[in-house]
């Protein structure tokens, strides 16, 4: 799979070592975050990421920042993102059967990388359960395409 992982100075540590967790499944990973501690703005790494999976050039994406919440927000104003935050694999897994998310995100400052690793197995692992799921995925669709 090729996941496109983007994040802020906040999250340089932990975005290194999610990307060789990564590499180590067998994934192709397509960096578009900064690998460096000087002070970047979030909204711009979110935005890369969404775009390449909008685009088709990755599959996913993973979007690190602080908390996770901004840098998941920029990601979700590419129209065809459904970016979803998670601090725990439950929820991760049941954006992915539930939502169809295409862009995770999560917070170097709220968790740490053993987590955030059981996280992204889960919703790398997860299907789209389509079905009355897909109803309501839809729905956010519209609500989007009238904007």
């Amino acid at each position: 799979m090729k996941i496109a992982i983007g994040n802020d100075h906040a999250a340089v540590e932990m975005k290194q070592q999610i990307v060789e967790y990564l590499e180590s499944k067998g994934h192709e990973v397509i960096n578009f975050g900064t690998d460096t501690n000087e002070r970047v703005e979030y909204p711009v790494y979110g935005e890369k990421v969404g775009r390449a999976v909008v685009s088709g050039e990755a599959d996913c994406g993973i979007a690190i920042c602080g908390t996770g919440v901004g840098i998941s927000l920029a990601a979700n104003k590419v129209k065809g993102v459904r970016a979803v935050v998670c601090s725990e694999p439950y929820s991760a897994k049941l954006s992915k059967q539930h939502n169809n998310t295409n862009v995770l995100a999560f917070g170097a400052r709220v968790i740490g990388i053993e987590l955030a690793k059981m996280i992204v197995d889960e919703w790398l692992n997860a299907e789209f359960e389509g079905g009355r799921h897909a109803e309501r995925v839809n729905m956010i669709k519209e609500i989007e395409e009238r904007q």
